[in-house]
């Protein structure tokens, strides 16, 4: 590995993880506002419920009072019947009270059918104020949860940041420019590893002759394809030999054979 970029790989990592930190906590108010949908939506069903509930008391209380004044007319229609001389003008008088009886009982009949109704949104707001008790309490868990997961990611942000500003005395001057202007033109990382033989950037296979000259750290390389600056990750070697073939190898001493 390049030793100049060695300080450079170490910075990167460190701003990796800020960078996923920071997008992690850009995220936490969206969550946030999620998770207390439910409580919201609950709440609103309560308070409509409640308004409908106030209208409904108020209408009944009107058709109270109409009940009220009907029969204080229908009583006077009354006490006018013991007036009245004629038998015509009797017979139209009880005519009209018997339709003012009427009009008294359809009156009564619509308090009646508010009653009904207040009693419904009663079970209703009942079961509305469950349900808001109940996603309420579902809501206070999960914002327990993102309010410790903000903690602990600003916490360690912090940390991270302390580190990363340390890190960045190591680097060379010059290339810590590059890199910084090269990681705010790309928004992301802007050293890669070559993994494969491909830019672990892009994921595009590098010509064979810069993964060499990259691989014996001769200078600084960068990507043909998305310009990150380029090292040498060594990738892990395996034995082919079997364990006990291997073990044979070791055993024989100069000169002998098998």
């Amino acid at each position: 590995m390049n030793q100049h970029l060695s300080p450079l790989i170490e910075l990167q990592k460190l701003d990796l993880r800020i960078m996923e930190i920071s997008e992690q906590r850009r995220k936490i108010p969206d969550r946030m506002h999620q998770v207390e949908t439910p409580l919201r939506d609950a709440r609103q069903v309560l308070q409509e419920t409640m308004v409908s509930m106030e209208a409904v008391v108020k209408e009944r209380r009107g058709y109270e009072r109409d009940v009220e004044v009907q029969d204080a007319h229908n009583d006077k229609m009354r006490a006018r019947l013991s007036e009245i001389k004629t038998n015509k003008e009797y017979q139209a008088h009880l005519f009209e009270l018997q339709m003012a009886n009427k009009k008294k009982s359809e009156i009564e009949d619509k308090v009646l059918a508010c009653m009904e109704k207040i009693e419904q949104l009663q079970r209703t707001i009942k079961e509305s104020q469950e349900r808001v008790e109940a996603v309420e309490h579902t809501f206070k868990q999960e914002k327990r949860v993102l309010d410790e997961l903000e903690g602990r990611l600003s916490h360690e942000l912090a940390e991270l940041e302390i580190q990363q500003r340390q890190q960045a005395t190591h680097v060379e001057r010059g290339l810590l420019d590059r890199y910084t202007k090269l990681k705010s033109a790309r928004k992301d990382q802007a050293l890669a590893a070559i993994k494969g033989g491909m830019c672990a950037g892009c994921r595009l296979q590098i010509p064979p002759q810069l993964v060499a000259e990259v691989k014996r750290s001769q200078g600084l390389h960068t990507c043909p394809y998305c310009h990150r600056m380029l090292y040498w990750e060594a990738e892990p070697t395996t034995d082919s030999k079997p364990p006990a073939e291997s073990a044979k190898d070791n055993s024989l001493e100069v000169g002998e054979s098998v």
